[in-house]
């Protein structure tokens, strides 16, 4: 049976409707945001890891995605996640075990996704939308792992919010050659249409190689946008560190 969350959802998507039935949805979505808001904004500076929720911890992509997250931890970022399983659980795992921070922004859907063990911090977030823009917001770099139409969809979003100068062009790897050769094909064959510049390509790193990704993430990152420290909580406002109980 469908919740109440995702009806609501697929109703505002299907055209207009009363005023009063949109503000109502207006104000979820201004929860939701405020909900991750307060939950991430002591984290520091993050770097959002995408990919499948399907893959098992014997699989090569799951091993490597552990091994990403130790190296972004290494490095002083919060690995952040969609917080579910698979390359997430990888990721959210090698940091944690690294001893780094662990964030995850996990979704609410009708076959419920279960914010894996390896959170430090997380949040459920009932729309995508707002979700992806979460998994935007606090970080200055991102790895693609392979994965399926969310994974892409992240990826798309990111690069396209960097090449119309949306957000800052910010360090993006790919990680899995044989797996996404077609994409990248593809992608080569937008420049002969002329669809996209030829720089455009250039807007991420291709590459099997961890080391070569944390590098790349390291290399344009921490001289380049001169990362901040962690924001101070405000006691009166029922804000916490993250070193708190």
């Amino acid at each position: 049976m469908e919740s109440k969350e995702h009806s609501d959802e697929r109703i505002f998507l299907e055209g207009p409707k009363t005023r009063r039935k949109e503000g109502l949805f207006m104000l979820k979505i201004v929860v939701d945001f405020i909900r991750g808001f307060r939950k991430f904004h002591f984290l520091g500076p993050c770097v959002t890891v995408f990919g499948s929720a399907r893959f098992g911890a014997e699989h090569t992509y799951y091993k490597m995605a552990e091994e990403v997250g130790r190296g972004l931890a290494r490095l002083g970022f919060t690995v952040m996640t969609g917080g579910g399983p698979g390359i997430m659980e990888a990721a959210n795992r090698g940091a944690k075990e690294a001893g780094g921070i662990s964030a995850g922004c996990n979704i609410q859907l009708p076959k419920e996704q279960a914010p894996n063990s390896y959170l430090d911090y997380w949040v459920s977030i009932k729309y995508f939308f707002v979700r992806k823009i979460l998994l935007t917001k606090y970080s200055f770099a991102f790895v693609v792992m392979p994965g399926g139409y969310g994974t892409l969809d992240e990826f798309f979003e990111s690069i396209t919010l960097m090449q119309t100068g949306k957000m800052g062009r910010f360090p993006v790897v790919m990680v899995g050659t044989e797996f996404h050769k077609n994409l990248y094909a593809h992608l080569q064959s937008l420049i002969k249409q002329g669809t996209i510049g030829e720089k455009d390509i250039e807007l991420f790193l291709f590459t099997d190689s961890v080391e070569d990704a944390i590098k790349h993430i390291s290399d344009n990152t921490l001289e380049r946008f001169n990362l901040h420290p962690r924001v101070k909580a405000k006691w009166w406002l029922g804000e916490r560190k993250l070193n708190s109980k």
